[in-house]
């Protein structure tokens, strides 16, 4: 069965414990934790404990990768990628979350394929590189779109081992889904399920309610063996309540094992 996990980004902007309690809740089969702001996401002995408190393994380590996250454990990436593994090596997670290089991280990013490689060799850990999408350019007009991300925001354009497939960002980037999951082939270990309608922003909406192929490609992951995870990455910050948090939580969940054939 191919294991269906909760990305404790879907339950900001309460904090990750609350994600290991729902994802337990609701039957999941474990957590990613997002590593960014939230003081708890940073502290490898107390995910261990929450782990242990709901029996939810950590399925994987989202390093923190995004913008608002480039002090987090250090203000070097490198430093911050290979944290990431010794966590996830803490945390007996199979897989590692990373986003290409921004383009002003020159050093960081003329070296991200051989640190990539090597920590893999020396830990045994996936590191998947993930699909971005544009965004607009500050004081550009409104329908300008830039790359903030080297080379690009395929990381097929440089070949990796393994990569994390994000449909919401492939939604932003008018990018077809699923010709992305054929040119990432075997590569493809880990999938950030969520939907999104098409619009230049990143929506992480509860699939099935945007325009993206989830179905199609959760059938056809499962219909070619897929041994990769599937974590669910939703927005449920504008949630009126917890009793609709969870509503959504367990349609994402719901939608995900109906075309997987659980």
């Amino acid at each position: 069965m191919i294991p269906v996990g909760l990305s404790t980004a879907s339950v900001w902007p309460l904090r990750a414990g609350t994600a290991f309690e729902l994802a337990a809740d609701l039957g999941y089969d474990g957590v990613e934790v997002m590593v960014w702001v939230d003081p708890l996401s940073q502290h490898v002995p107390e995910l261990r404990r929450w782990s242990r408190r709901t029996g939810m393994p950590v399925l994987s380590v989202h390093s923190p990768s995004l913008l608002i996250t480039q002090r987090v454990w250090s203000p070097d990436p490198e430093v911050r990628l290979r944290r990431s593994v010794e966590a996830a090596l803490d945390l007996e997670a199979r897989t590692v979350v990373v986003h290409p290089p921004f383009r002003w991280q020159r050093r960081y990013g003329d070296a991200f394929g051989d640190l990539v490689a090597e920590l893999e060799d020396e830990s045994g850990i996936e590191i998947a590189v993930e699909n971005m999408f544009k965004v607009r350019p500050p004081g550009g007009r409104k329908d300008a779109r830039m790359s903030a991300f080297r080379p690009s925001i395929d990381p097929t354009d440089v070949g990796y081992r393994h990569y994390t497939l994000d449909l919401s960002h492939a939604a932003a980037a008018q990018m077809d889904a699923l010709a992305l999951a054929d040119r990432m082939g075997t590569g493809l270990t880990h999938v950030h399920l969520a939907d999104g309608t098409g619009v230049p922003k990143d929506e992480h909406l509860v699939p099935g309610r945007g325009g993206q192929p989830c179905a199609e490609l959760l059938e056809k992951l499962s219909s070619e063996h897929y041994d990769g995870q599937i974590v669910l990455e939703v927005n449920t910050r504008r949630a009126p309540s917890s009793a609709h948090r969870m509503k959504d939580l367990a349609e994402a969940l719901l939608f995900a094992r109906f075309h997987l054939g659980d």
